[in-house]
């Protein structure tokens, strides 16, 4: 898992981003993007004291978090911002994402 810092700073460059008239199309690469979703399961999910039950699917991995009430899958990018809250492509069934 990478530094928990690099991931808080990728959101915050996509919330920077989202403000310019002509914002830049920022992608994060699949292993950037899924590294981040670890992040997310790992360490704000209990860190939060959030109860989830999620299915994750990316092309290149498979999550499930307890008996998944929640399935959220497409692109590494687009679920991880799915994960973080900020606008996104995936997919996502079941009950909504908790709040971070």
């Amino acid at each position: 898992m990478g530094a928990p810092d690099a991931h808080e700073t990728a959101i915050h460059r996509l919330d920077a981003e989202s403000a310019l008239e002509d914002a830049p199309k920022t992608r994060f690469s699949p292993e950037f993007a899924n590294d981040g979703i670890d992040e997310f399961l790992t360490f704000l999910v209990p860190h939060r004291g959030l109860t989830v039950g999620l299915r994750i699917t990316t092309p290149e991995r498979t999550w499930t978090v307890g008996a998944p009430e929640t399935e959220v899958s497409g692109a590494a990018d687009d679920v991880y911002r799915a994960l973080y809250g900020r606008p996104n492509h995936a997919a996502i069934t079941g009950d909504r994402l908790p709040a971070l």
